[in-house]
């Protein structure tokens, strides 16, 4: 979700096993195939958004006669982040030529369905086109969605044409809008692929190179965690570092309650340590509930990263958690292998999420 790189179980089909490998399932779906909406008119569904940013509201009515691109997101997934630069390019490649591009905010986790946060999203990362707010998921399940990123292309009669869930495939999906805004128009358009160069977090990620699954923290959806004592639901605990972190597995260092969507630190000192296996290592982190910046330090194998920090590290491994996002800790320099990272923070109040990779 959030979140990846969400990287779950291959599911039953080819298209669902693409779909889970570049995109976040949503947790009440996941290993299930996708469903085609092919045919269908959902755009109905915008009704039901809880507000909108870059834009009034934008109605179904509004929209016939023209050709419109939604793309599912959220502001701390991964697979989202890294797709935005393409769907921005096609924006404003077609926007002359008849294309209505609509970002749908729909949140993972509870942070994400404050319009605050969502703004300063959209402002980050240069986002001009209209994003409609599904906090209620009412546009989500008007598409039946089941994944972040999910790309729906609608002709001008309203009805969805092709789908594409997760990253990849831009050039079939840029083949897909020239040839709905030919039928539309029977004009002239700009051809051929965008050039699209993601930077930061919005680099393409080393999809060859990952080994590592998307991993929550929060008891409901957590995984491989390793700390002796097991995860103790809604309570404070004391927990300690195993004397060995097998692959993907990861655990929790001092005073921590484990809440349902995320652990929250309630001493300083507190560590998490994961093995991982890829060139990048994300964690969506959020500072204490008084809004105080956390300050952290990460290391790699227990050596300060180096060159292959990340954007939201120095060279030392030192950051701060001000806001509630997603922070790229590690960008690997050189071959991939196996690594412990270890994220240590010198504040309490810190709330951990997820760690994606990429």
């Amino acid at each position: 979700m959030h979140s990846a790189s969400c990287w779950r179980k291959f599911a039953r089909s080819v298209a669902a096993a693409l779909a889970v490998l570049l995109s976040c399932s949503s947790p009440a779906t996941e290993a299930q195939e996708p469903p085609s909406i092919v045919g269908s008119s959902p755009l109905y569904g915008l009704s039901g958004a809880t507000g909108w940013i870059n834009s009034p509201p934008l109605t179904a009515k509004q929209l016939k006669g023209k050709v419109v691109l939604v793309d599912f997101w959220t502001y701390s997934c991964i697979n989202c982040l890294r797709a935005v630069p393409y769907i921005r390019a096609w924006a404003e490649k077609y926007k002359d030529s008849g294309l209505v591009v609509i970002g749908v905010h729909t949140p993972e986790f509870d942070f994400e369905k404050q319009q605050p946060n969502v703004q300063k999203a959209v402002e980050k990362f240069a986002i001009p086109y209209p994003v409609a707010l599904d906090s209620n998921r009412a546009i989500w399940d008007a598409f039946h969605n089941q994944y972040w990123p999910a790309h729906y292309f609608i002709d001008a009669t309203g009805k969805v044409r092709y789908q594409h869930f997760g990253e990849g495939d831009y050039d079939q999906s840029e083949r897909w809008i020239q040839q709905l805004l030919k039928e539309a128009h029977s004009t002239p358009m700009p051809s051929g692929s965008s050039p699209v160069h993601g930077q930061g977090v919005q680099a393409a990620a080393d999809s060859s190179n990952v080994r590592s699954p998307e991993t929550y923290l929060g008891y409901a959806r957590a995984s491989d965690f390793a700390s002796p004592s097991g995860i103790k639901r809604d309570s404070e605990q004391i927990y300690t570092q195993p004397s060995l972190l097998r692959l993907n597995q990861w655990a929790l260092v001092g005073r921590w309650v484990d809440h349902d969507q995320f652990a929250v630190l309630n001493s300083a000192s507190g560590k998490i340590a994961f093995r991982f296996h890829a060139r990048d290592l994300h964690l969506v982190l959020g500072p204490a509930a008084n809004s105080k910046a956390v300050r952290f330090r990460v290391t790699i194998d227990g050596q300060a990263p180096g060159e292959s920090h990340g954007v939201d590290t120095d060279a030392e491994g030192n950051g701060v958690v001000t806001d509630y996002r997603l922070y790229q800790l590690i960008r690997l320099k050189g071959p991939v292998t196996d690594h412990t990272f270890v994220i240590e923070f010198l504040d309490p109040g810190v709330q951990s999420f997820s760690f994606t990779f990429g």
